[in-house]
């Protein structure tokens, strides 16, 4: 696939707080926009919850102090963030890992957008299944019903992409798990199991219904053959149904012309404006090197759709 952005806005964010953020996600309250995300040290994997906001999305974004969650753990990280307009609500989903089994996805409530009160598990992870260990939940209304996809794996750092519904069709649940939606055997140009340089799996997903009707999968796929610190790229796929089967596009960001010009990126997110997907992600020069946020406008009218 050779496409996709017609501006590529670059370096979106680089913290005051944090030597690394990841896993952005954009969030619009009516008035402002908001950025949350995981603010942290991926040398030492402990994490807090990274906030930002900005009059426009195009910015300029003013790092604001961390989001304050009722729930504690180091790995508490990677929010899926969404806001109800009629509640005034903001709904925020988050693992509690992603390198240990017996993990959990919570659902939490904010009016201000920065203090989260915590409503809650929504999901269980199921040991000795290929659900032992559940995480990078992301919140999406498809044909207007509300839906959680999230990475999903037996064996740690080999997850696949899931799906769940909520049966009331209220962000409070309860939600039902829909099963697996893609598979990394399904994606051509991702690492394999049984290569003996594999790296991870499938993650960081997140489902956006386009103007067509159709739905994207925007997720973290590691390529094959090139060096750690180069290879995690954001793809996409497409489908008809929120169910699948879904055809993957292939990579869409390539880092020799991105910020660093090398490197990789991963986990990002995206809002629809027009015919436009406002597409935020995560960046770094290379292994061992900082995280941060940059942005991309994709033309939707790219896409093979």
């Amino acid at each position: 696939m050779t496409v996709l952005w017609e501006d590529r806005k670059g370096l979106l964010l680089e913290s005051h707080r944090y030597r690394d953020i990841k896993d952005p996600c954009p969030v619009f309250d009516g008035e402002k926009w908001h950025i949350y995300g995981s603010g942290g040290d991926s040398t030492k994997e402990i994490w807090n919850i990274c906030h930002a906001t900005a009059k426009s999305i195009n910015g300029p974004w003013q790092e604001q102090e961390s989001a304050k969650l009722a729930l504690e753990g180091k790995h508490v990280a990677a929010p899926g963030v969404i806001y109800d307009i009629q509640e005034k609500v903001f709904h925020m989903f988050v693992q509690t890992d992603f390198l240990a089994l017996n993990s959990k996805i919570y659902h939490l409530i904010s009016s201000d957008g920065q203090r989260f009160n915590n409503f809650g598990v929504v999901l269980e992870s199921v040991f000795g299944t290929s659900q032992a260990c559940i995480y990078d939940p992301h919140p999406a209304i498809i044909n207007g019903k509300k839906y959680i996809t999230y990475a999903g794996t037996k064996n740690i750092g080999q997850p696949d992409i899931y799906l769940a519904k909520s049966i009331s069709n209220s962000w409070y649940g309860p939600w039902k798990k829909m099963g697996k939606i893609l598979s990394q055997e399904e994606v051509g140009h991702h690492n394999q199991l049984g290569d003996p340089f594999y790296e991870w799996g499938l993650e960081g997903p997140q489902l956006v219904e386009l103007p067509n009707g159709k739905v994207l999968l925007n997720a973290v796929c590691f390529l094959p053959n090139l060096e750690r610190g180069n290879r995690q790229r954001v793809f996409f796929a497409l489908a008809d149904k929120v169910i699948g089967p879904y055809k993957s596009l292939g990579v869409v960001l390539d880092p020799k012309e991105d910020i660093f010009k090398k490197g990789e990126n991963g986990h990002a997110a995206g809002i629809v404006l027009g015919n436009n997907l406002e597409l935020f992600y995560q960046v770094r020069a290379g292994e061992g090197q900082p995280w941060k946020y940059a942005q991309a406008k994709i033309d939707l009218s790219h896409l093979a759709i």
